[in-house]
């Protein structure tokens, strides 16, 4: 049975400017930061915000989601979990960023990689 298909569970939303995160059901209009009036970034099913007061795991959220990237654990129906990667350290972020600009290859993809240098 397919988890998301009878069900419309809430997604994260983000104010990475806020160092916010809410759940909220997806609506066409997008959603905006209730403290500051930015529009928030859709995070996925499987976003964990990191501590407000860490400054350095939400820059590198902020990477994540400027790239195009969500945080998803599932498959779009629901059928296979199949974990997604996505750095969770400054450190992490720093070797995609040097891998993408020595091998040309998009950052998006290189964040998706649990080994930068690794080649699909």
């Amino acid at each position: 049975m397919c988890t998301y298909s009878f069900v419309h569970y809430k997604l994260h939303y983000a104010c990475v400017s806020c160092r916010i995160s809410f759940k909220r059901h997806p609506r066409d209009g997008g959603h905006t930061c209730p403290r500051c009036t930015t529009p928030m970034l859709c995070a996925g099913h499987d976003f964990a915000a990191p501590r407000r007061s860490n400054r350095k795991a939400w820059s590198v959220v902020a990477a994540v989601l400027n790239a195009g990237l969500r945080y998803e654990g599932f498959e779009p129906c629901g059928c296979a979990r199949e974990p997604k990667f996505r750095p969770r350290t400054r450190a992490q972020l720093r070797a995609r960023r040097i891998a993408a600009a020595r091998t040309g290859t998009p950052l998006a993809v290189l964040l998706g990689r649990a080994d930068p240098l690794e080649t699909r």
